[in-house]
């Protein structure tokens, strides 16, 4: 018999925030009564088929929720003695199975743990008053969820009639955790305009981060007209005393209809890609799963080398990886920027989603939202932007010229061009395989550009963006880096997972060495012999300072039979180069354990044995050919200059950091203030005949003057530029620094470095 109106109830359907006008539409349209936005959910009057349908076909819902009683809260007694009124034996069995879930706060109860406790013993008790057995607490497989909601001063307590949450679709593989759930990808879809466009069919829908394949399989299902709680095998409603069981049955057999009907219709034309093989592996299986085999067309690869797969408009939808998937802001700097130069060169008149945590970003797509959505994933606020992308057939459909598409930067492009011609042919000469193409030759496109050829063939291009002055536009700015990222992507022919793009900015202390990303991908190049890592992603600097190469190469040729000390050695590379030159012995300090494993990874590489020590050893301590310190290298200089028989070296290279305040050292350094005394504490050290390196990449260095009556030294910046570092101002300033002829060390009384002052 047909029910009437007269045989509704309310519900309450509960939705992520953000969702609720698309969830009042989608509940009048399954036959909701009076349907209303509440916040995280919306409240109406439903037939039991309505509220069956709502479990079965709502792609927009978490939880259907029937509203048993709502009552005034004092304290937990108030919830004992409201629960006690309901007749819990009229609505389940003694036999079932229930668990109940508290959300929400009120001031008179400290905790919901405390609440569920309360509403339990009102439930048990209310069976064994009725003369029937205690029904079971069941948390993880319950027949029966009680939902009690606290709202301040007023309690709802209500039975759950969809049972676990109807996000969980049922194709998801049990224990794994997807960022975006099923609901919020279908609220995604239907504000990016993809209803609309499912209709046409030929409208592609593409995901070019597609992760486990979730938006493509709720829009395929969308398409398809395939009720999404149709695989799921439990309803909290089976075990409720007033279901219908056939009614049940002719909603799944109408639902199942229609999803035959509707897969025989289906084109194949859901795309998606993704860099991680194993998300790719996931979204088949997921697709397998829902029913979807041979229609989903999923593959490896990068978003920036994404391509329209044919020449009818649809949507791309995406949902890009943030968090522990892409954990620094310059990667996704650098996926906004390109992936925003792909959809305008690519995808002329399609439609774009993009739903992200970093709406700040969002500017570096270089496209104009015509939409902003606010939503919740979990607990993270998002922004879905939405897009008409300028171009394709739609804009000259009456003759109209379309809007220019983003195209890498001619001007950078054709610099870029000429400095590869020109200065490749000295690096092939020079036997050079990394080296700088680039370095803001252009003010308005301030980047370097570094070229990497690692030892396995592999091109690699390592880009730094200056920090505009706050006198210049950001969004010009943005516009600038998105064409010299193209530019470079473009020029140099490489893949984009190959293109690494940091944000410089000015440094304090020894953040430009903090990790910035857990990649851990390490890669080999050469350099005169020495095979040395390099790390692309997870420090601002990849291990090798390209500029120090020829005072590297330096230190090899002058280093054979020598006794090398390197001083604040970073990865130690000039180390290596001193052993490959036949040093006698090498000692290099740091206070990095990250970069004296580096370092000893270096050495090992290239089949110099080397022992590490994470304290500096007691002077006269006899120590292995290739040594390692964990040491504050000012500390350990002040100590072994003081000796009466002070350590000796032949060859040093004393490369500071310009300022540091690091937790590891006392006191602090600013290499222009604390150069002097730092220098007179290495010249201590330094064998007679020998040769101190100092450089320093402080701008408008000066050398005390001191220093140059007391030593004998001399500016040999010019011999440690190569060619493509030799753009006005220096990349570094260089001296080589030696004991005069009959000259005497001075004292060290009263010489302090690092010291607190006063400056004006």
């Amino acid at each position: 018999m047909q029910e009437t109106p007269a045989d509704t109830f309310p519900l309450f359907v509960t939705c992520s925030r953000g969702v609720e006008p698309l969830l009042v539409a989608e509940l009048t349209a399954l036959g909701a009564i009076g349907a209303g936005e509440k916040r995280g959910g919306v409240a109406c009057s439903a037939t039991l088929e309505t509220a069956y349908r709502a479990c079965l076909w709502s792609r927009l819902a978490s939880r259907v929720l029937l509203p048993l009683k709502t009552f005034a809260l004092g304290d937990a007694q108030a919830i004992y003695d409201a629960a006690g009124e309901i007749v819990w034996p009229d609505l389940f069995a003694s036999h079932s199975r229930f668990a109940i879930e508290v959300a929400g706060r009120t001031p008179g109860i400290a905790n919901t743990h405390f609440a569920g406790l309360k509403l339990k013993d009102a439930i048990v008790d209310g069976f064994r008053a009725a003369g029937f057995e205690r029904p079971s607490v069941d948390t993880d497989d319950p027949d029966i969820r009680l939902h009690l909601h606290l709202d301040r001063e007023q309690g709802t307590l209500s039975l759950d009639l969809a049972g676990e949450s109807l996000h969980r679709r049922g194709y998801r593989a049990r224990g794994v955790e997807a960022p975006l759930k099923e609901n919020l990808a279908c609220a995604i879809l239907v504000r990016s305009g993809w209803p609309e466009l499912m209709t046409q069919a030929d409208a592609p829908l593409v995901d070019p981060m597609c992760g486990s394949g979730t938006l493509l399989i709720e829009g395929a299902w969308m398409a398809a007209d395939i009720a999404p709680g149709l695989l799921r095998e439990r309803w909290g409603f089976e075990a409720w005393l007033d279901h219908k069981p056939a009614l049940w049955q002719r909603l799944l057999t109408e639902a199942g209809r229609r999803r035959a009907a509707g897969l025989a219709a289906l084109q194949a034309r859901f795309y998606g890609r993704d860099l991680e093989p194993r998300a790719i592996a996931a979204a088949k299986a997921n697709a397998e799963r829902a029913g979807l085999a041979g229609k989903l067309q999923l593959e490896i690869g990068d978003a920036i080398d994404l391509r329209a797969p044919g020449p009818v408009p649809g949507l791309v939808v995406t949902n890009p990886p943030y968090g522990e998937r892409l954990a620094h802001e310059a990667e996704l700097v650098k996926l906004y920027s390109l992936l925003g130069v792909t959809l305008q060169q690519h995808f002329g008149g399609w439609r774009f989603g993009f739903f992200t945590a970093r709406d700040d970003l969002a500017q570096r797509l270089g496209l104009r939202a015509t939409k902003i959505s606010s939503l919740y994933n979990g607990a993270i606020p998002c922004k879905l932007l939405r897009f008409d992308i300028p171009g394709g057939a739609a804009a000259t459909a009456e003759g109209a010229t379309p809007p220019a598409a983003a195209e890498p930067a001619e001007d950078f492009a054709n610099r870029l061009r000429k400095n590869i011609r020109h200065l490749g042919k000295w690096a092939k000469r020079s036997g050079v395989s990394c080296w700088r193409v680039y370095d803001a030759d252009l003010p308005e496109y301030a980047v370097a550009v570094d070229l990497y050829e690692t030892v396995d063939g592999e091109r690699h291009a390592h880009v730094q963006e200056y920090a505009a002055p706050k006198t210049v536009d950001p969004a010009r700015a943005e516009k600038r880096l998105r064409g010299a990222l193209a530019g470079v992507q473009s020029v140099l022919e490489i893949p984009p997972a190959r293109l690494h793009y940091k944000l410089r900015q000015s440094q304090k202390g020894t953040s430009q060495y903090q990790r910035q990303s857990e990649a851990e991908r390490l890669h080999v190049i050469d350099e005169y012999g020495c095979k040395l890592y390099v790390n692309f992603d997870d420090y601002l600097d990849t291990g090798v300072f390209l500029d120090h190469r020829p005072i590297r190469l330096r230190i090899q040729k002058e280093a054979a039979g020598k006794r090398f000390l390197n001083l604040f050695c970073y990865t130690a590379s000039a180390s290596v180069h001193a052993a490959r030159g036949g040093a006698a012995s090498t000692l290099s300090l740091d206070m990095s354990n990250t970069y004296l494993d580096w370092a000893q990874r270096n050495l090992l590489l290239n089949d110099f044995h080397s022992q590490q020590y994470e304290r500096p050893p007691l002077p006269g301590t006899k120590l292995p050919k290739h040594a390692l310190v964990r040491a504050d290298c000012l500390a350990w200089l002040e100590t072994r200059a003081e000796l009466p028989t002070p350590p000796q070296f032949d060859l040093i290279f004393l490369d500071p950091p310009t300022f540091s305040n690091s937790k590891k050292m006392e006191g602090t350094l600013d290499i222009q203030r604390d150069h002097g005394p730092l220098i007179r504490y290495t010249m201590a050290l330094l064998a007679p005949g020998g040769t101190l390196y100092f450089s320093t990449n402080r701008h408008g260095f000066k050398l005390d003057a001191l220093l140059e009556g007391q030593f004998e030294a001399r500016d040999i910046t010019a011999q440690t530029l190569d060619e493509d570092f030799k753009r006005p101002p220096p990349a570094h300033k260089c001296w080589a620094i030696r004991r005069r002829e009959g000259g005497s060390l001075p004292s060290f009384t009263n010489v302090a470095v690092g010291a607190d002052e006063d400056e004006d």
